[in-house]
Parts: structure tokens; sequence; C-alpha cells
């Protein structure tokens, strides 16, 4: 038994799918898939039943899983362990990020946490913020940065923001005098919004719902930068946050008075020990503020 076998048998329990196991540990899936039969064999017991499309645990499987996970633990422990005597922290940090992300400080402890590890591989990668989540759950994201209407469960998060919804648009149009917007006014102009799985997007259509208004927008838009582009060039109204809307002076930000929830700007991650999360979020806190 070596740790490739339990960290090949916990990616597989834990994204249920042979596949997806071999995407994260970044080896074939084949190499999967012989590396856990060996476990097996050596444990004497089938770990996973695979008669069905998704790889799930046997009774075994389920037993093995959480020693598994704490031989793992341990051994990442020991690595921390020796780094901070070192000094030195190695290995691989994956960032994901909201899509069209211009967080400045996110960038800034990139930077720093680059030049004090330059030893460390980093991958970026961007998505909506409902599958950044989701890749953190999984393992495939050590951290992420993503908007979300609120904090999700069973997960590790330090909140960034917590803004409010506005309405923007030219200054020359009727928004010029108004000094807050309701749900049921906005939803007579056409919305222009960010995409669903955006926390702004997910803030605003949770708050229609609850007020018994359709969740269809006119326009849809990946970048906070177009959605206000197209609002400025009398398109609809475009919705985003108070910072976001900080960006275009030369629009009207009218805050909505009837959302009852926040939207956050969070980093998420697993709260399981990773050398290389702990300093980038040393650098984040630095950043941050």
């Amino acid at each position: 038994m070596d740790l490739r076998q339990l960290e090949y048998f916990v990616a597989v329990a834990e994204t249920g799918n042979f596949t997806r196991a071999a995407e994260r540990v970044h080896i074939t899936q084949s190499g999967v898939s012989a590396q856990v039969k060996a476990l097996e064999q050596e444990l004497g017991t089938e770990l996973f039943d695979r008669g069905t499309r998704t790889a799930r645990l046997t009774e075994a499987g389920s037993a093995a899983l959480r020693h598994a996970r704490e031989a793992l633990d341990a051994v990442e422990g020991l690595r921390e362990a020796i780094d901070d005597v070192r000094g030195l922290v190695r290995g691989r940090l994956t960032l994901g990020m909201v899509t069209g992300c211009e967080i400045a400080p996110l960038f800034d402890a990139l930077a720093a946490f680059h030049r004090d590890h330059p030893g460390i591989e980093v991958e970026l990668v961007e998505a909506n913020s409902d599958q950044l989540v989701a890749q953190v759950r999984t393992g495939a994201l050590d951290i992420a940065l993503a908007g979300l209407p609120g904090l999700p469960e069973h997960l590790a998060t330090r909140v960034i923001a917590s803004e409010r919804l506005v309405a923007l648009a030219p200054a020359d149009g009727e928004f010029a005098g108004l000094t807050r917007i309701s749900l049921g006014r906005l939803s007579t102009y056409g919305i222009i919004a960010l995409p669903q799985g955006t926390g702004i997007r997910d803030v605003l259509d949770q708050a229609r719902v609850a007020a018994g208004l359709a969740t269809s927008v006119a326009l849809v838009a990946t970048s906070p930068e177009t959605v206000a582009g197209l609002a400025r060039r009398g398109l609809g109204v475009a919705v985003l946050s108070e910072s976001m809307a900080a960006a275009h002076p030369d629009l009207v930000a009218v805050p909505i008075d009837d959302v009852p929830i926040p939207a956050l700007l969070a980093l998420v991650w697993q709260d399981r020990p990773s050398p290389a999360r702990a300093a980038f979020l040393r650098h984040c806190a630095a950043a941050f503020g």
C-alpha cells in the first residue's frame, strides 16, 4: 500500500467517477483504475461498486474512506511541519476566480505569493461562481474567489465584500432624480444582468421570485463592464453591486431597496491541510486587509 493508492481512492470516492478522479490527480483513467484495483487486492475486498455509471463506495469502501483521508492529512501535516521549520512551502496551487475578475487585491496577493514561493506551480481557472464552488467541493480547486448569494455549507470562507445591488442607467435619463428603486418598478425596464450562477444574478433572481416577479432578463453579459456598457447605450437597466457600479461614475447608480440579502464576494476552500493554500491565504489577508 502506498500513498498514491490512497490519494487515487479518495479522489474517486469524492468525485464519484474514475475519469474525473484522473483529471483531478493528473494521470490517465487507466492508471487510477489500476492503482485502486491494486489497493483492493491488497485489502482483499472491493472498495467500489462498479455496476453503475457512478463509482459508489461499497460498505468496506465507506469504512476505509475516513482512514484514507486521515492518513493523507497526516502526511500533509508532516510536510507542513517540515516546511514551517525550513521556511519553505512547496507544491501546487489551483486558484479559481469568477469570470471577468478584476479584483486588484487578489492579483496583488497572487503576485506576492509567487515572489515568496516561486517553486509552487500556480494554475488559474475562470468560471461562474456556482461552478467554482462545485470544483472546490470536489477538490479540483484548492481555493476560489466567488460571488455568492450566501455562504456555502461545509466549506471554509473569508468574506471579502458584502454589498447591496444597484440599478445603473445613463445620467441624462429618468433615473437621474431617483434615490432608490423597487424591484417592481425595475421590472418595467429591460434588465441587463450577469449570467445565472454568479452571486449578483442569484441574489437578484431570489429576490424577484420572493416578490412574485418573473426572473427573466432582457440581456445577459459575462463581464460587469459589458453589462454597464450596454446600459450606457440605452439598451436597458444594468444590475450590479455597489463596488462594480463605482467603476462607472458616468452612470447613475440607484439602490434597489427591497432585495433582502446582500451579494457576497468570498474566498472559499475545503478546511483540509494545504501548505500552499495556507501561504496564499496569508497573502490574501494582507492584500484585502
